[in-house]
Parts: C-alpha cells; structure tokens; sequence
C-alpha cells in the first residue's frame, strides 16, 4: 500500500491505470469507513481512499481543532482493508490559498436547493465546502486515468449523497457513485467518527434516534401518511429528553423533496445533538 501526499505524486501513480474506486474520508475511521473499502474493492481492481480534514465543511463554531485525527491506525486499518493507495494531502496541497486562518480564495459550484434545506439549513456553507473538496479530489484521482472511475459514499450523509450524484449528472463526470449501507453498533446507532465524543450514558440514549426513525417508517408502510403527526411528537419527544433536534422530516428518496402521499420510495431523516455532539440518521426504504 502506497501513502501519497502530494497531487503530482498521486497523479502519477495513477496515470494510465483502469478499474479506479475511490473512497473519500476525513480519518478516524470506523468499521462503516472499512465497509466501503470493501465495497470499492469488489468493483475495481485499484482502490484509493483519502484521508482529508476538510476544513471548507466545517462551520465557525464547530469541531474542527478537536476533530480526531489518527493516520497511523487509519493506514493499518486500511491496509488491512486491502487499500492500494492512501492520499492524506496538507490543506495547502488541497487549498493553495489556505492561509492556516480562512481560504483567501474558494472556488464554488452551484449546488441544488435542496443543500440549504435539511443539515445545509443549520449548517450554512457545509454542503459548499464538502462540494468543493470532492470535486477536487475527483480532478487529482481521475484525471488521466483510463476508462469511467468510481466512487463510493456511505448512506448515512444521505444528503450528501444525493448533492454528490447531482455534481456528477450536472458535470457529466464520467464516475459511477456507488451508495454503501449505513453501518450501525450493536445498539443501533449509525457508527460515526464523531461518535467518540460521547459518553456510554449518551451512547445508550443516542440509540433511540434509530428507534424512532424506524417507529415512523413502520408507521408509513401501514398506511399513514400524515407525516408532520409522525415526526413532530419524535422532536418534542427527543427535545424533552435533552436533546436539541434540527429536524426529522420524511422526505422523497429520489429527490429529497418533501414527501406526498404519492411517493413510494421514501426516505426518513433527522438530525439532532445530544450534548455537544451533533449525530445523523435516516432509513431509505419503499411503502
């Protein structure tokens, strides 16, 4: 396995080379992250995986200082995994213009409307920068290589996902993303890096987020559809047991639109801290 910091490096390397799958990360990783090595390595013969702390995604007031990074255990894990290649760049090798403090100069896309709505609602200029990295990453990875490459993204950004497909169908990049299954702990809970913030006390309550969502998924496949009586009572629910909910809100699968009572592939999603510790959840599924 090759660890690559540089995008001249990492370029070549690549160049000339078919059967590319690549995995974006910001570190950490947990058995979710190696779950979509695995998948990336079912699918092509070289699998590249970056180890990147965005810091274009990360709002005024968040973790970013405190997000954990731990690159050594993350290259065993990955190596494990049977990754080929590990690109973990400086921000100045991504961001040239990074001047330790703000990016004196961002390129940006326009992104759908649906990234000021959900998690962009609360989190302004999130889905910009998580927009703005992946397509760079996609530039230095698939630049020269031979034939269409691919990418896979977990399912539990659901939101990401979807404005990540988006990018691909606007730009008509030749990539094929592949969705990975949300990996979960024993209890329940979406594994994430940040995960690690919480107590086991708040590891237990935070297991009823899952619970919930799939109370109301049951709900819908049994016929109803008043989906503001079924998530409303889950906010008040979670805000009095001590948590502070952005939202839960059943939305189209396919588009992210609010959900009618004609769509069949739909999607429940919430977002919610619980002390300082900001976690994610949704279940996709059809009525």
């Amino acid at each position: 396995m090759q660890i690559i910091q540089t995008i001249t490096e990492l370029r070549s390397a690549l160049k000339n080379k078919a059967g590319i799958a690549f995995v974006p990360t910001m570190g950490n990783l947990h058995a979710g992250h190696i779950h979509l090595v695995e998948i990336a390595r079912q699918h092509a013969r070289c699998v590249v995986v970056s180890v990147f702390v965005n810091p274009l995604q990360f709002g005024a007031n968040e973790d970013l200082a405190n997000y954990p990074r731990t690159l050594e255990a993350d290259c065993e894990k990955l190596k494990a995994a049977g990754a080929d290649i590990v690109f973990t760049p400086s921000v100045n090798e991504i961001y040239p213009d990074f001047d330790g403090v703000t990016l004196n100069q961002t390129m940006t896309v326009a992104l759908p409307a649906i990234a000021n709505e959900l998690c962009g609602a609360t989190r302004p200029g999130h889905f910009d920068g998580v927009a703005t990295v992946v397509l760079k990453l996609f530039n230095m990875i698939f630049f020269n290589i031979k034939g269409p490459g691919i990418a896979v993204f977990g399912k539990k950004d659901f939101q990401q996902l979807f404005i990540i497909r988006e990018l691909v169908k606007q730009f008509n990049l030749p990539i094929e993303i592949i969705a990975g299954g949300t990996v979960r702990e024993a209890n329940g809970l979406a594994m994430s890096s940040r995960n690690n913030y919480l107590t086991q006390t708040q590891k237990t309550e935070a297991a009823q987020l899952q619970q919930h969502l799939k109370h109301i998924v049951s709900s819908i496949q049994q016929g109803n559809t008043d989906f503001a009586a079924l998530t409303q009572p889950v906010i008040h629910i979670l805000n009095d047991r001590g948590w502070l909910v952005d939202y839960v809100s059943v939305r189209s699968a396919l588009t992210l639109a609010p959900a009618t009572a004609h769509d069949q592939h739909l999607v429940v999603l919430a977002a919610a801290k619980l002390g300082s510790t900001r976690l994610i959840d949704n279940i996709d599924f059809l009525r």
